[in-house]
């Protein structure tokens, strides 16, 4: 390729990349949160190499089959505009590896810090026997649940078979099929008769006007998994009308909804919501007891 003749080491195709990206008017929203870091997620994982690159790699010159690897994969990211989560067809989430691809979401939700504390100081980790992951996608929460409360089993429940058929591969890479069960279930319709601990959900909330506007970067993504309505609370409203039953005593309900926050607030005026911070940036995310639900 004419364009990257004379670039040679790590930090020029890095320098590249991100020139590219800039000059295309590229969206950030999936994992990365700028052309620079893009770009450099895409080069590292060319080479088959992790992230962070120790800094004596940054000068490491690519061999001749390397650079054009790596040009291919800047390429499709300007062209398709694709997330780079998609062209590597992989994300991390809570520390953790997972595959991802166009059947679900790139996992993105500050709902990991919370799954890396075991859900404390809301609840004592240790009493946390059976998780729910209500939509979830291509698995990544109720997976890291696993993975970070090892003696608890976990439902993850989805209405797509497609990203549920995702979420069993994930189940398998991470080698907890014996603790997580993959449940088609169209929000708690597919759950009769099951009670949770925790019931944790990232489900889809974006507004049809704000959908509508959304960067060309999120029409790879299922739309399925983002558009929830006129105001977003499509999803939600189910989830808050029939969790309680699906909560043992002293359950906890947790919900991310992101930018229908202030809908959600208008909605359910009288709703105690706690609303959680997170120490690595993100908000939206409501926090309930079991007893504050309606149907008490």
């Amino acid at each position: 390729m004419e364009e990257t003749e004379g670039l040679e080491t790590v930090t020029d195709f890095v320098r590249w990349g991100a020139s590219r990206f800039a000059a295309a008017g590229l969206h950030y929203g999936h994992g990365t949160a700028d052309p620079v870091d893009e770009a450099l997620l895409l080069v590292a994982h060319g080479l088959h190499l992790p992230l962070p690159l120790p800094a004596e790699f940054h000068h490491a010159r690519l061999t001749a089959s390397e650079r054009p690897r790596i040009a291919a994969l800047i390429e499709r990211r300007v062209s398709e505009r694709c997330p780079a989560a998609y062209v590597t067809g992989e994300a991390w989430f809570a520390g953790l590896s997972f595959i991802v691809d166009e059947r679900a979401l790139v996992p993105r939700s500050p709902l990991a810090e919370l799954v890396e504390e075991g859900f404390a100081p809301w609840i004592e980790p240790a009493g946390v026997e059976r998780v729910l992951d209500l939509c979830t996608g291509g698995g990544c929460i109720g997976i890291a649940c696993a993975k970070y409360l090892p003696w608890c089993t976990v439902d993850i429940a989805d209405i797509s078979e497609p990203a549920l058929s995702l979420a069993r591969e994930n189940i398998e890479r991470h080698g907890v099929s014996d603790r997580v069960r993959a449940v088609p279930s169209d929000v708690f319709a597919g759950l009769a008769g099951q009670r949770y601990d925790v019931i944790v959900s990232n489900p889809p909330y974006v507004a049809r006007a704000e959908y509508e506007s959304l960067p060309r970067e999120y029409a790879h993504e299922p739309g399925l998994g983002l558009l929830a309505g006129d105001d977003g609370l499509d999803v939600v409203r189910r989830i808050l009308a029939d969790a309680r039953t699906h909560l043992r005593p002293g359950g906890l309900l947790i919900v991310e909804v992101g930018s229908a926050e202030g809908a959600l607030l208008e909605a359910f005026p009288d709703l105690p919501f706690t609303w959680l911070e997170f120490e690595r940036g993100g908000c939206g995310v409501f926090l309930l007891n079991r007893y504050d639900l309606p149907g008490g």
